[in-house]
Protein backbone atom coordinates (compact mmCIF):
# COMPACT_ATOMS: atom_id res chain seq x y z
CA UNK A 1 0.00 0.00 0.00
CA UNK A 2 2.64 2.13 0.71
CA UNK A 3 4.69 2.03 -2.37
CA UNK A 4 1.62 2.36 -4.52
CA UNK A 5 0.92 5.44 -2.51
CA UNK A 6 4.70 7.23 -2.95
CA UNK A 7 4.01 6.41 -7.72
CA UNK A 8 0.58 7.97 -6.93
CA UNK A 9 2.41 11.06 -4.98
CA UNK A 10 4.84 11.34 -7.60
CA UNK A 11 3.13 11.19 -10.73
CA UNK A 12 0.88 14.27 -8.39
CA UNK A 13 4.22 16.26 -7.93
CA UNK A 14 5.19 15.69 -11.31
CA UNK A 15 1.82 17.38 -12.95
CA UNK A 16 2.07 20.68 -11.53
CA UNK A 17 5.58 21.13 -13.31
CA UNK A 18 3.88 20.36 -16.54
CA UNK A 19 1.18 23.17 -15.96
CA UNK A 20 3.30 25.43 -14.99
CA UNK A 21 5.88 25.43 -18.25
CA UNK A 22 4.85 29.10 -19.40
CA UNK A 23 4.16 29.83 -22.61
CA UNK A 24 7.32 31.76 -25.22
CA UNK A 25 7.14 35.07 -24.89
CA UNK A 26 6.82 37.10 -27.67
CA UNK A 27 10.10 38.49 -29.21
CA UNK A 28 10.79 41.88 -28.40
CA UNK A 29 12.73 42.56 -32.19
CA UNK A 30 9.51 41.75 -34.11
CA UNK A 31 7.42 44.40 -31.60
CA UNK A 32 10.28 46.74 -32.62
CA UNK A 33 10.03 46.23 -36.49
CA UNK A 34 7.09 48.99 -37.21
CA UNK A 35 9.40 51.42 -35.34
CA UNK A 36 11.78 51.17 -37.87
CA UNK A 37 9.76 50.62 -40.81
CA UNK A 38 7.99 54.32 -39.45
CA UNK A 39 11.09 55.22 -38.59
CA UNK A 40 12.77 54.52 -42.60
CA UNK A 41 9.51 55.97 -44.05
CA UNK A 42 10.62 59.68 -43.80
CA UNK A 43 13.94 58.82 -45.82
CA UNK A 44 12.16 57.76 -48.86
CA UNK A 45 9.73 60.64 -48.67
CA UNK A 46 12.55 63.06 -48.82
CA UNK A 47 14.08 61.30 -51.69
CA UNK A 48 13.38 64.70 -54.30
CA UNK A 49 12.59 63.75 -57.94
CA UNK A 50 14.72 64.02 -61.17
CA UNK A 51 14.63 67.48 -62.75
CA UNK A 52 13.59 67.07 -66.75
CA UNK A 53 16.67 67.46 -69.04
CA UNK A 54 17.01 70.70 -70.70
CA UNK A 55 18.45 69.13 -73.42
CA UNK A 56 15.93 67.75 -75.25
CA UNK A 57 13.86 70.92 -75.89
CA UNK A 58 17.05 72.70 -77.22
CA UNK A 59 17.50 70.21 -79.86
CA UNK A 60 16.54 72.01 -83.14
CA UNK A 61 14.11 70.23 -85.62
CA UNK A 62 15.70 69.29 -88.72
CA UNK A 63 13.45 70.55 -91.91
CA UNK A 64 11.43 67.61 -93.71
CA UNK A 65 12.82 65.75 -96.37
CA UNK A 66 11.91 66.03 -100.22
CA UNK A 67 12.27 63.16 -102.47
CA UNK A 68 12.25 64.81 -106.16
CA UNK A 69 11.77 62.66 -109.10
CA UNK A 70 13.13 64.93 -112.21
CA UNK A 71 12.93 63.89 -116.01
CA UNK A 72 16.45 63.52 -117.61
CA UNK A 73 17.35 63.96 -121.79
CA UNK A 74 20.53 64.49 -123.32
CA UNK A 75 20.91 64.54 -126.99
CA UNK A 76 22.21 61.00 -126.85
CA UNK A 77 19.03 59.88 -124.53
CA UNK A 78 15.62 61.22 -126.31
CA UNK A 79 13.64 58.96 -124.54
CA UNK A 80 15.23 60.29 -121.55
CA UNK A 81 15.04 59.12 -117.75
CA UNK A 82 14.28 59.75 -114.18
CA UNK A 83 16.68 60.36 -111.27
CA UNK A 84 15.89 60.89 -107.66
CA UNK A 85 17.43 63.22 -105.92
CA UNK A 86 16.84 63.57 -101.52
CA UNK A 87 17.10 66.91 -99.65
CA UNK A 88 16.01 69.16 -96.91
CA UNK A 89 12.85 71.70 -97.67
CA UNK A 90 12.37 74.67 -95.68
CA UNK A 91 8.51 75.82 -95.25
CA UNK A 92 9.33 78.60 -97.96
CA UNK A 93 11.15 76.27 -100.21
CA UNK A 94 9.70 76.86 -103.87
CA UNK A 95 10.26 73.83 -106.51
CA UNK A 96 12.64 76.13 -108.19
CA UNK A 97 14.71 76.72 -104.81
CA UNK A 98 14.89 72.88 -104.43
CA UNK A 99 16.19 72.17 -108.06
CA UNK A 100 18.69 74.97 -107.73
CA UNK A 101 20.04 73.20 -104.77
CA UNK A 102 19.97 70.12 -106.21
CA UNK A 103 22.28 71.74 -108.88
CA UNK A 104 24.88 73.43 -106.75
CA UNK A 105 25.18 70.47 -104.14
CA UNK A 106 24.61 67.15 -105.72
CA UNK A 107 24.34 67.37 -110.04
CA UNK A 108 25.66 70.27 -111.43
CA UNK A 109 24.89 69.18 -114.70
CA UNK A 110 21.42 69.73 -113.88
CA UNK A 111 19.65 72.24 -116.65
CA UNK A 112 16.46 74.15 -115.58
CA UNK A 113 15.41 77.50 -117.62
CA UNK A 114 14.87 80.24 -114.50
CA UNK A 115 15.25 84.23 -114.49
CA UNK A 116 12.98 86.68 -112.78
CA UNK A 117 12.89 84.14 -109.25
CA UNK A 118 9.05 86.08 -108.71
CA UNK A 119 6.42 84.53 -111.36
CA UNK A 120 7.11 87.84 -114.02
CA UNK A 121 9.03 86.19 -117.03
CA UNK A 122 7.51 82.74 -117.22
CA UNK A 123 11.12 81.30 -118.03
CA UNK A 124 10.62 78.56 -115.01
CA UNK A 125 7.85 76.96 -116.48
CA UNK A 126 7.08 72.70 -116.03
CA UNK A 127 5.17 70.23 -115.05
CA UNK A 128 5.06 69.32 -111.35
CA UNK A 129 2.97 66.27 -110.19
CA UNK A 130 1.60 66.23 -114.29
CA UNK A 131 0.39 69.90 -113.78
CA UNK A 132 1.67 72.83 -115.57
CA UNK A 133 3.31 75.22 -113.45
CA UNK A 134 5.90 77.86 -112.09
CA UNK A 135 8.87 76.64 -110.59
CA UNK A 136 9.92 79.63 -108.34
CA UNK A 137 5.85 80.03 -107.93
CA UNK A 138 5.16 77.04 -106.56
CA UNK A 139 6.37 75.81 -102.56
CA UNK A 140 7.50 72.37 -101.58
CA UNK A 141 5.31 72.54 -98.55
CA UNK A 142 2.07 73.21 -100.86
CA UNK A 143 2.35 69.87 -102.65
CA UNK A 144 1.22 66.53 -101.65
CA UNK A 145 3.42 64.74 -98.64
CA UNK A 146 4.77 61.09 -98.64
CA UNK A 147 5.20 60.57 -102.16
CA UNK A 148 8.03 62.01 -104.52
CA UNK A 149 7.77 65.39 -106.41
CA UNK A 150 7.17 64.15 -110.18
CA UNK A 151 9.18 67.38 -112.44
CA UNK A 152 8.72 66.93 -115.93
CA UNK A 153 9.24 69.87 -119.00
CA UNK A 154 6.37 71.04 -120.42
CA UNK A 155 4.72 69.67 -123.29
CA UNK A 156 4.43 70.36 -126.76
CA UNK A 157 7.44 72.21 -127.25
CA UNK A 158 11.25 70.94 -128.64
CA UNK A 159 13.32 69.78 -125.51
CA UNK A 160 16.69 70.74 -124.99
CA UNK A 161 17.60 69.22 -122.12
CA UNK A 162 16.44 67.88 -119.12
CA UNK A 163 13.60 70.60 -117.84
CA UNK A 164 14.55 73.05 -120.97
CA UNK A 165 12.45 73.90 -123.77
CA UNK A 166 12.74 75.89 -126.82
CA UNK A 167 10.38 78.43 -126.74
CA UNK A 168 10.49 79.18 -130.67
CA UNK A 169 7.72 77.21 -131.49
CA UNK A 170 5.20 78.80 -128.89
CA UNK A 171 6.64 82.36 -130.53
CA UNK A 172 5.85 81.76 -133.64
CA UNK A 173 2.14 80.81 -133.33
CA UNK A 174 1.74 85.09 -132.07
CA UNK A 175 3.36 85.13 -135.59
CA UNK A 176 0.77 83.48 -137.62
CA UNK A 177 -2.00 85.61 -136.25
CA UNK A 178 -0.29 88.91 -137.13
CA UNK A 179 1.41 89.79 -133.97
CA UNK A 180 5.36 89.98 -134.16
CA UNK A 181 7.58 89.31 -131.50
CA UNK A 182 8.57 92.82 -131.07
CA UNK A 183 7.11 95.99 -132.57
CA UNK A 184 7.73 99.71 -132.60
CA UNK A 185 6.98 102.11 -130.26
CA UNK A 186 4.30 104.15 -131.71
CA UNK A 187 1.69 106.82 -130.39
CA UNK A 188 -1.31 107.58 -132.20
CA UNK A 189 -2.94 111.08 -131.85
CA UNK A 190 -6.10 109.93 -131.66
CA UNK A 191 -5.39 106.96 -129.18
CA UNK A 192 -7.71 107.04 -125.67
CA UNK A 193 -8.94 103.92 -123.79
CA UNK A 194 -12.25 102.25 -124.97
CA UNK A 195 -15.04 102.23 -122.62
CA UNK A 196 -14.75 98.01 -121.83
CA UNK A 197 -10.78 98.59 -121.31
CA UNK A 198 -11.20 96.07 -117.84
CA UNK A 199 -12.49 93.19 -120.22
CA UNK A 200 -9.52 93.03 -122.29
CA UNK A 201 -7.00 94.25 -119.62
CA UNK A 202 -6.14 90.75 -118.08
CA UNK A 203 -5.25 89.65 -121.54
CA UNK A 204 -2.58 91.78 -121.67
CA UNK A 205 -1.13 90.12 -118.16
CA UNK A 206 0.24 87.54 -120.42
CA UNK A 207 3.89 86.63 -119.34
CA UNK A 208 4.07 84.56 -122.67
CA UNK A 209 5.17 81.04 -120.40
CA UNK A 210 3.60 78.54 -122.55
CA UNK A 211 1.58 76.67 -119.85
CA UNK A 212 -1.56 76.80 -121.50
CA UNK A 213 -0.64 75.44 -124.86
CA UNK A 214 1.11 72.33 -122.54
CA UNK A 215 -2.19 71.80 -120.61
CA UNK A 216 -4.14 72.08 -123.63
CA UNK A 217 -6.07 69.08 -124.44
CA UNK A 218 -6.92 69.67 -128.57
CA UNK A 219 -2.67 70.69 -128.94
CA UNK A 220 -2.07 67.86 -128.24
CA UNK A 221 -4.43 65.78 -130.50
CA UNK A 222 -3.59 68.67 -133.15
CA UNK A 223 -0.13 69.81 -133.75
CA UNK A 224 -1.32 72.53 -136.13
CA UNK A 225 -4.19 74.50 -133.51
CA UNK A 226 -2.95 77.87 -132.83
CA UNK A 227 -2.70 77.58 -129.45
CA UNK A 228 -4.83 79.42 -126.29
CA UNK A 229 -1.89 81.61 -125.76
CA UNK A 230 -2.07 83.01 -129.20
CA UNK A 231 -5.74 83.38 -129.52
CA UNK A 232 -5.64 85.43 -126.76
CA UNK A 233 -3.43 87.48 -128.03
CA UNK A 234 -4.98 87.75 -130.92
CA UNK A 235 -8.46 88.83 -129.34
CA UNK A 236 -6.95 91.59 -127.25
CA UNK A 237 -6.02 92.88 -130.82
CA UNK A 238 -9.65 92.88 -132.15
CA UNK A 239 -10.97 94.49 -128.66
CA UNK A 240 -8.48 97.34 -129.51
CA UNK A 241 -7.02 97.43 -133.30
CA UNK A 242 -5.15 100.41 -132.12
CA UNK A 243 -5.42 101.53 -136.05
CA UNK A 244 -4.29 97.96 -137.25
CA UNK A 245 -6.01 95.50 -140.32
CA UNK A 246 -8.64 93.55 -138.07
CA UNK A 247 -9.54 91.55 -141.34
CA UNK A 248 -6.16 89.42 -141.48
CA UNK A 249 -6.18 88.56 -138.02
CA UNK A 250 -10.32 87.93 -138.15
CA UNK A 251 -10.00 85.43 -141.18
CA UNK A 252 -7.45 83.60 -139.65
CA UNK A 253 -9.20 83.07 -136.28
CA UNK A 254 -12.01 81.92 -138.24
CA UNK A 255 -10.02 78.74 -139.75
CA UNK A 256 -10.68 75.17 -138.34
CA UNK A 257 -7.40 75.36 -136.75
CA UNK A 258 -7.90 78.57 -134.89
CA UNK A 259 -10.79 79.40 -132.70
CA UNK A 260 -13.15 76.69 -133.86
CA UNK A 261 -10.29 73.94 -132.84
CA UNK A 262 -10.81 74.71 -129.02
CA UNK A 263 -13.58 72.19 -127.69
CA UNK A 264 -13.70 74.41 -123.80
CA UNK A 265 -11.36 72.33 -121.87
CA UNK A 266 -10.73 75.20 -120.26
CA UNK A 267 -7.35 73.38 -118.89
CA UNK A 268 -5.87 76.79 -120.21
CA UNK A 269 -7.70 78.99 -117.98
CA UNK A 270 -6.89 76.43 -114.90
CA UNK A 271 -2.79 76.73 -115.02
CA UNK A 272 -2.40 80.32 -116.18
CA UNK A 273 -0.22 82.43 -113.00
CA UNK A 274 -1.47 85.42 -114.12
CA UNK A 275 -4.98 84.78 -114.44
CA UNK A 276 -5.17 85.63 -118.18
CA UNK A 277 -8.35 83.16 -119.09
CA UNK A 278 -7.69 82.66 -122.48
CA UNK A 279 -10.75 80.22 -122.85
CA UNK A 280 -13.35 83.97 -122.36
CA UNK A 281 -10.32 85.05 -124.94
CA UNK A 282 -11.23 82.48 -127.65
CA UNK A 283 -15.25 82.81 -126.85
CA UNK A 284 -15.15 86.74 -127.41
CA UNK A 285 -13.43 86.19 -130.76
CA UNK A 286 -15.73 83.17 -131.58
CA UNK A 287 -19.00 85.67 -131.32
CA UNK A 288 -16.88 88.53 -132.90
CA UNK A 289 -16.21 85.92 -136.21
CA UNK A 290 -20.33 84.89 -136.15
CA UNK A 291 -21.36 88.35 -136.13
CA UNK A 292 -19.31 89.05 -139.27
CA UNK A 293 -20.49 85.84 -141.21
CA UNK A 294 -24.12 86.68 -140.67
CA UNK A 295 -23.36 90.65 -141.65
CA UNK A 296 -21.86 89.61 -144.36
CA UNK A 297 -25.10 87.09 -145.75
CA UNK A 298 -27.60 89.76 -144.71
CA UNK A 299 -25.46 92.19 -146.61
CA UNK A 300 -25.70 89.48 -149.80
CA UNK A 301 -29.35 89.63 -149.27
CA UNK A 302 -29.65 92.96 -149.26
Amino acid sequence: MSARRVRVGLAAEAAPAAEATPASPVTPAAEATPASAAEAAPAAEATPASPVAPAAEATPQRPPAVRLHVFRSRKDDRKGHFDDFDLEAEPQTTVLDALLQVRRRQDPSLVVRHSCMHASCGTCGIRINGREALACDTRIADLPTGRPVNIEPLAKQRLVADLATDMVDFYARFETVGLPLTCAAEIGDDVSPPGSVNAFGRFENCIECGLCLSACPMARLNRSFIGPAALAAAARFVDEPRGGELAPVLDLASEPDSVWGCHDALECMAVCPSAVDPATAIAGIRRRIAVDRVKRLLGSWV
